[in-house]
């Protein structure tokens, strides 16, 4: 998705141990995986009937940049990939040095990043990869580009009660934030990798939940593999309890 497509307190309850299940997978979903794609302004209009009829069956939809960008196609994006089946979310290109976590995670929010308990909806995705303006790690430090995304998890937790998706590669995440470990236990990890396997996680990482492994096809925009059967990535979109 680079610019060019543009704990608890108590014991875990039954909900969050399926959402744990979900996000780490199972000795029997481990060898089955789900494809989907991602999606910004640069695919337009999307015939969402014919990505469905390829296989797709999940889709993650661009909605914002930094404090200032919202995409002109995200309602027939976002809607049509709903309207034909798939199990679809909202992801925000991060721009660290454009604004403070918080105030983008609002700003993402308030743009089409929520989230609804109706088990067709997956939680808000942080896109936060190459700079594509710039310096990689767009002047922060590594512990000051974690304090950011911290910000940003926290306070997209705040309002919508999940946990975003990390959107990276292992290449940027080792690089600009030191390889911090500290986001896995809440957050799926969605890995950029345009190769034959995911290759080698960040730090911390029980495995990948998403897998963005083509942007040349199958499907239009991205092509991503979610690691699991579709009743996984279900309980996912529903934190457990739908």
């Amino acid at each position: 998705m680079s610019k060019r497509r543009l704990g608890a307190l108590a014991a875990l309850s039954m909900a969050a141990a399926l959402v744990a299940t979900a996000l780490i997978g199972s000795p029997a979903s481990a060898a089955t995986v789900t494809y989907g794609q991602d999606v910004s302004g640069y695919q337009g209009n999307v015939n969402w009937t014919a990505q469905w009829n390829a296989g797709s069956r999940f889709a993650y939809i661009k909605a914002t940049e930094g404090t200032y960008y919202t995409n002109p196609y995200f309602a027939q994006q976002y809607n049509g990939s709903y309207n034909v089946g798939m199990i679809r979310g909202a992801y925000h290109f991060a721009i660290p040095n454009g604004g403070g976590g918080a105030a983008q995670a609002d700003y993402f929010v308030g743009h089409g990043g929520g989230w609804s308990k109706d088990g067709k909806t997956l939680p808000g995705a942080l896109d936060i990869e190459y700079n594509p303006y710039g310096a990689t790690c767009y002047g922060l430090s590594q512990s000051g580009m974690v304090s950011w995304i911290r910000a940003f998890l926290n306070q997209y937790h705040t309002r919508t009660g999940r946990w975003a998706t990390i959107y990276t590669t292992t290449d940027w995440w080792v690089t600009c934030t030191g390889n911090y470990s500290g986001f896995w236990a809440n957050s799926p990890l969605w890995l950029a990798r345009y190769s034959s396997t995911p290759g080698t996680l960040p730090a911390g990482a029980p495995t990948w939940s998403f897998w963005q492994y083509s942007s040349t096809g199958p499907f239009a925009g991205d092509s991503n593999q979610w690691n699991g059967a579709l009743d996984r990535l279900k309980v996912l979109a529903c934190n457990g309890a739908c």
